[in-house]
């Protein structure tokens, strides 16, 4: 696609990278038949190649965003199934990513939305503030039924009813080699058993799970809601944290159980590529950065003692469009004796998208509906995802128990049944 961003305007590393995703669209619409929003909507201005001419026309021409801009822009959510899709390589992350920054910048949101942003921001990735915001959402429940099918009773929905007891996460001292796991923010919180079975798996296979004091959020939910300081801020936190690990013993590698996590982490290098003093670190955390699935894959396990149950995988979009590892959870799961089956529509998003299934709750219920079903559809013991949001996007809506894939591993190794199969 022909761009007339100025020299100028080029001289901002975001905007060149962003002229440059342009530039190589070919409008081949290949996008289009993979993308949720448009798969659902069917309007043009909801796929990939209508938000790039949207984005296009807005940031070659610096001008506020319109409200139709907005709208559309804050429809994508950010599946990056196109990317997998694309013959020509479209970069569409970092082009998305600088366009929701830019109308974070310049577009004044009515002030309902401001204040909905402003405490998805605020309270989600400090842990002990969502477990306080839980505890309220049991409260606001009983309220849910007046107030219709609005942003706020999306949020009340998705709080569980009972608040999972923390686990405290075993962290070996073996003398093999040594990671780290990442704690994040939600996912201790909702699901604490996932990083639990984690821990258990990696120190049966010798390594050394170390902490990293001053690990915070690894910046996701606040970078797509395009509060781009703030997911900065974040990143060269946690970069100074695991900079302090490697120098203090090495490391071999920075595990994610949460994808979405992950797909930021190994993100980190193109980041904070203008920042001199984070440039070079950033980029070795990324290079450490592995999801869970992609150590275990390749290890050398144990004989299994797995029960004989069929799986349906469920693979989370940040992991198989973001970070493109599709194979290594399946495999997994078939070397520890389970039978994997593998949905219709596997490429589209479940819904849940970070923060999307609150901001636009209508599209993420019909995702989810639309996935529970395909899931369903193949008559499998358990679900097995490796994405939070993934897991309590689709556990609303589906009768069959979801887990993480490193709990059915951990369950294969000797570890203890998963408590949703129990």
């Amino acid at each position: 696609m022909k761009t007339s961003f100025t020299a100028e305007q080029l001289a901002d590393p975001a905007t060149a990278t962003a002229a440059g995703a342009i530039r190589t669209c070919v409008h081949c619409s290949f996008c289009t038949a993979t993308c949720p929003t448009y798969v659902l909507l069917g309007d043009e201005l909801d796929s990939p190649r209508g938000r790039i001419s949207l984005m296009k026309d807005m940031l070659e021409n610096e001008r506020v965003p319109s409200a139709v801009e907005v709208k559309h822009i804050d429809r994508c959510l950010s599946c990056l199934a196109c990317t997998t899709t694309c013959p020509s390589g479209v970069d569409y992350m970092h082009l998305v990513d600088h366009a929701r920054a830019y109308i974070a910048e310049r577009y004044r949101r009515p002030l309902g939305d401001r204040m909905m942003r402003w405490m998805l921001a605020t309270v989600l990735p400090h842990p002990r503030r969502f477990r306080l915001a839980l505890r309220l959402a049991a409260v606001g429940r009983l309220g849910a039924p007046l107030l219709g099918k609005g942003r706020l009773a999306a949020m009340l929905a998705m709080a569980p009813t009972r608040l999972a007891t923390p686990v405290a996460v075993p962290r070996s001292d073996a003398s093999g080699k040594r990671v780290v796991l990442l704690r994040g923010c939600a996912e201790p919180v909702l699901k604490p058993a996932y990083q639990a079975a984690a821990a258990r798996v990696l120190g049966r296979l010798g390594y050394a799970v170390v902490p990293a004091p001053g690990e915070a959020c690894c910046g996701a939910l606040v970078h797509h809601l395009g509060h781009e300081a703030e997911a900065l801020a974040s990143a060269r936190r946690n970069v100074d944290a695991w900079t302090r690990v490697i120098e203090d013993g090495g490391l071999d590698a920075i595990l994610v159980t949460a994808s979405g996590c992950g797909t930021t982490i190994k993100d980190y290098g193109h980041l904070l590529r203008g920042d001199p003093d984070y440039a070079a670190k950033a980029a070795r955390v990324s290079a450490l950065a592995k999801d869970i699935s992609e150590l275990l894959a390749d290890a050398d396990l144990p004989a299994s003692a797995a029960p004989a149950l069929t799986v349906a995988y469920h693979g989370a979009c940040s992991l198989q469009h973001g970070q493109k590892v599709t194979e290594a959870p399946k495999r997994l799961l078939a070397r520890m004796g389970f039978a994997v089956r593998v949905p219709a529509e596997a490429h589209l998003c479940c819904g849940s998208a970070g923060t999307y299934n609150i901001l636009q709750p209508a599209i993420a219920d019909r995702l989810g509906e639309r996935k529970a079903a395909a899931l369903d559809r193949l008559g499998a013991d358990v679900i097995a995802t490796g994405n939070i949001g993934c897991a309590m996007q689709i556990g609303r809506r589906s009768a069959v128990p979801v887990v993480h894939v490193v709990e059915l591993v951990d369950w294969a190794m000797g570890g203890p049944r998963p408590s949703v199969l129990a």
